[in-house]
């Protein structure tokens, strides 16, 4: 790769020949220009309606009608043929600028002509007026802003003023959204050595009318004052632009809905290089850093290939909205995806192969960004100060490898080649040493992908090569995530490149599958090092313990690869682990258990957070699952990393709590026997301990508190529970609603009890009285006394996943009283905030409905899978209770836009749904109760 090694602008370029007119010939437009506007009959027409003594407000009006009507019928056009072919963006942005270039090119001749004619200018009455920035680029989305530089020889005169003032009132008249500014040459040169943003839209100013001398002038200014000699500076400002953009913007590229502009990989880091390519070697067209030796033909040709795909989908984006809009939300993406021709195909639907291809194309953009931004930035900016890289003094590279510009490269290429381990090899060397790549060496790796072949897949050492990657290094995930993004990843695993940018679209994920992978085992190499110590107790004492580390990282590695496809992905990626697990040199035991681990990562947390811990048999089966405590913490640690590397927030205490208590009572059932587990003797503990903690009761009191109530309420709630219960109940009055509020810190929510009479149907109203006031339940359990009281206990988060706010409990304690005494129906409070947000209408989330009388031992188990919404509860409640089922204790799991909602139940007699049609019957009745609530939510 050459590198330019100067500033200067080479003699042959044309920087300084004079002002840029290309964009006159209509050449390469999605509709031909003659067809656009057709620039001699305009004028004939508004001429035609202007009288020799029409007053300004006339012209102006007039102008507007013919203009506002030309440019109407030219938009429809344009986007009729973009419909019609919806990856032709370069041609559609070309056609939306020339479009623009027509109007300001008549607006300003209609202004000299009719408004502010100037027959014998002074030398102070010139004017030069240029489009700037994306407009000046001519790359117009159909919304973009039309930045309008207005340049005049010395200070305006009040002609120049008033040609400027009625041309803009002319153009706000039309609805165009115009930023402008207004200037002398030497402003321009005094402006754009200050403020970088000013600098940037100079570059790329274009000549659309005027005084042609003048941009002549400002060209050669420019470049002769300004920008010559000063690509370092403008390197470090751009560099350092570009890295908080990328802050604002999430820091990652992979984030779900991305910013097609601004975000990391987007069209704006594109733009980033032409500027600084423009700047530094003064070309004037992204294909002449191929002659330069800046990219190869085929790199160049990538490079295309990706601005023209943003490009477009920058353009639809704009063009559903009906304004300038840029950041993909769910549910333009499926608009989007569907402009842009994709299908539902092979079990993925159209808007995940739209977004992988997006995400890839951003990746690509990364890649080619890299190589021209990290070469420019080691050979502008200075080194840090010699006491600085003492104290960071680097370890010396293995013979082979080389240091240039403090990146690690290889000493000779051709040997470098020769043995195609050092693909890998050169990965581990940048962990070792702390070092980054240089781009020479990751254009080197992305070119000979072929290397990879079956033959060093297989390769013993390759396989040592590749598991010290992951096992012996700080920061295996960096490694994974630069192998992933030059191909290496997916090219050594192939089982891995079908997840590499693949998108999962729900609101649940907040990643790539890919980059879900990979922050996963950054939060196990997290664990291992003791950085969550005190937040994950358990887990860091496990890792402490000893565990299969080559097991766990490579059924970490593997554990969505069978995402995808139509069939369960843990089945597909047990298959696919049964295949890897040999090839990266597992023995038959510990190939086997990583299979298992893949096959069933997702059973810890379906246990944790759809079924009820307190009921025994729920830990009886997950032990018999497990069958061995060495699985056991395996899975613990896997199903921890799973959950925190989905996304910012997805971890709380709750899930934190849920996980811990089943690892504990699991661990303690496979140490002392399963038939430790049964209800007797958690009911007889539980009594034990509330008859300590209220030492100072009557003994009276006492006995009746701890024989009022059945086995499965002393084993199915906590002691602060039992004795906030035990409180409320003491003296409590027929008629008397009474109600306990406390923070649940350890579990991250607000814990609400109640005691009353019991009567039909409470658990329903209750769930509709959380709902009208915005809590979201998350675990909750209602018991009936022996003497005919109701003991319930909701777990409720707001809408963010923390305790309920303290300031809003007074409203929670009377719209809840209001509800159970009847003032206040659930049912038609909650009409107008049961609603789907629009961005969140596109998912389809496909209701499951299953009846599980073997999960529990007295209670059958009815689990409702479906699209979530604030009413869902309170709906499916009030179908139980209308039924005759009587609830005892309802678990909530939510994943983004679904939720899973778990009813333990009981007929009317107490016993479990054993009738078919029965249970065939009710579930009818709660799926048409969830598609009413459906369709009411979308009105």
């Amino acid at each position: 790769m050459t590198l330019p090694q100067g500033v200067s602008v080479p003699a042959a370029t044309s920087t300084a020949a004079g002002p840029d007119d290309t964009h006159r010939a209509p050449k390469g437009l999605i509709v031909p220009g003659e067809r656009l506007f057709d620039a001699a009959a305009i004028r004939a027409v508004i001429e035609a309606d202007l009288s020799p003594d029409a007053t300004p407000a006339t012209v102006r009006a007039v102008v507007v009608e013919h203009l506002k009507a030309a440019r109407s019928t030219a938009r429809a056009e344009i986007e009729a043929a973009f419909a019609a072919a919806p990856l032709d963006s370069r041609a559609t942005v070309s056609a939306y600028s020339w479009l623009t270039d027509r109007i300001v090119e008549m607006v300003h001749e209609i202004v000299l002509t009719h408004l502010h004619p100037c027959n014998s200018p002074t030398e102070g009455e010139h004017l030069a007026i240029f489009a700037v920035g994306g407009y000046g680029r001519a790359e117009m989305a159909p919304f973009s802003d039309v930045d309008l530089l207005f340049l005049s020889p010395w200070k305006l005169t009040s002609w120049a003023e008033s040609v400027i003032e009625s041309m803009l009132y002319i153009l706000w008249d039309l609805k165009l959204k115009v930023g402008h500014a207004s200037r002398t040459v030497r402003d321009c040169v005094r402006l754009g050595r200050d403020d970088y943003t000013i600098r940037t839209s100079l570059l790329e100013h274009r000549f659309l009318a005027g005084d042609k001398a003048l941009a002549t002038e400002l060209q050669t200014t420019l470049w002769g004052e300004l920008f010559t000699g000063t690509g370092g500076d403008f390197i470090v400002a751009k560099l350092a632009e570009r890295t908080e953009r990328h802050e604002r913007q999430g820091g990652q590229r992979y984030v779900v809905e991305p910013n097609v502009k601004e975000g990391k990989g987007g069209l704006r880091d594109l733009q980033t290089l032409f500027w600084i390519a423009k700047y530094v070697n003064g070309v004037q067209d992204a294909a002449e850093l191929v002659a330069r030796g800046t990219y190869t033909q085929d790199e160049f040709e990538s490079f295309v290939r990706a601005e023209s795909f943003l490009l477009a989908v920058r353009c639809h984006l704009h063009l559903i909205t009906g304004r300038a809009m840029d950041q993909l939300a769910f549910d333009l993406q499926v608009e989007v995806a569907e402009r842009m021709g994709y299908q539902d195909r092979a079990g993925r639907r159209a808007v995940e192969q739209f977004m992988q291809d997006y995400f890839r194309h951003a990746t690509r953009v990364g890649e080619l960004t890299r190589i021209l931004l990290a070469s420019l930035e080691a050979d502008f900016i200075k080194a840090p100060p010699k006491l600085i890289g003492f104290f960071r003094r680097r370890k010396p590279v293995k013979p082979g490898f080389a240091i240039l510009q403090n990146r690690l490269s290889y000493a000779d290429e051709a040997a470098f080649l020769s043995d195609k381990l050092n693909i890998l090899r050169i990965f581990e060397e940048a962990l070792r040493t702390g070092l980054l790549l240089h781009p020479d060496a990751m254009r080197t790796i992305a070119s000979h992908l072929s290397l990879i072949d079956d033959e060093m897949r297989n390769d013993p050492e390759a396989v040592r090569i590749f598991l010290d990657l992951l096992l012996k290094h700080q920061f295996p995930d960096r490694a994974l995530r630069r192998m992933n993004e030059l191909g290496v990843l997916g090219a050594f695993l192939p089982e891995f490149e079908p997840i590499v940018a693949m998108m999962q679209f729900n609101m649940y994920h907040h990643f790539t599958v890919d980059e879900h992978t990979i922050q996963c085992i950054r939060h196990l190499r997290g664990i291992e090092g003791g950085e969550f110590a005190e937040e994950l107790p358990v887990c860091t004492a496990i890792l402490k313990g000893g565990v299969n580390r080559k097991v766990l990282y490579i059924a970490l590695l593997l554990h969505d690869t069978g995402k995808g496809r139509p069939e369960d992905h843990s089945v597909v990626g047990a298959r696919i682990a049964r295949k890897v697990g040999p090839r990266l040199g597992l023995g038959r035991q510990d190939a086997e258990t990583v299979e298992w681990l893949v096959r069933y990562h997702l059973l810890m947390s379906d246990m944790a957070q759809k079924r009820d811990l307190s009921d025994p048999r729920t830990i009886r089966d997950f032990a018999k699952a497990v069958r061995t405590r060495k699985r056991l913490d395996l899975l613990t640690i896997l199903t921890v990393c799973d959950i925190r590397g989905v996304g910012p927030g997805t971890w709380n205490n709750w899930k934190g709590q849920l996980l811990k208590r089943l690892y504990t009572e699991t661990s303690h059932a496979l140490e002392n026997g399963l038939e430790a587990l049964n209800r007797e003797n958690r009911g007889n503990e539980a009594r034990t301990r509330l008859r300590d903690a209220l030492s100072d009761w009557d003994r009276r009191d006492v006995r009746i508190e701890t024989q009022r109530h059945y086995p499965p309420y002393w084993q199915g709630l906590g002691l602060s529970s039992h004795k906030a219960f035990a409180r409320m109940l003491r003296d409590i009055g027929a008629d008397e609603i009474r109600i306990d509020v406390t923070d649940d810190v350890d579990r991250d929510a607000t814990r609400i009890c109640f005691a009353m009479s019991d009567h039909p149907g409470i658990f329903s109203r209750l769930a509709g009285a959380l709902a009208l006031v915005g809590a979201n339940v998350v675990d909750a359990r209602t018991y009936t006394s022996k003497d005919g009281y109701a003991t319930a206990v909701f777990w409720v988060q707001d809408g963010d996943g923390h305790p309920y706010d303290a300031q809003r409990l007074p409203r929670l304690r009377t719209t809840i009283s209001k509800t159970l005494r009847g003032e206040v129906i659930a049912r038609d409070g909650l009409t107008d905030r049961d609603r789907i947000k629009k961005r969140e209408r596109n998912f389809r989330v496909p209701t499951n409905i299953a009846f599980d009388n073997e999960g529990s031992e007295i209670y059958t188990i009815v689990e409702v899978d479906t699209r979530d919404r604030p009413g869902l509860l309170h709906d499916l409640t009030r179908v139980l209770a209308n039924a005759n089922i009587s609830i005892a204790s309802a678990v909530i799991a939510t994943y983004g836009a679904q939720v899973v909602d778990t009813f333990y139940v009981k007929d009317m007699f107490g016993l479990k749904l054993y009738s078919e049609s029965k249970r065939k019957g009710l579930e009818r009745k709660l799926r048409e109760s969830i598609d009413r609530g459906a369709e009411r939510a979308r009105r």
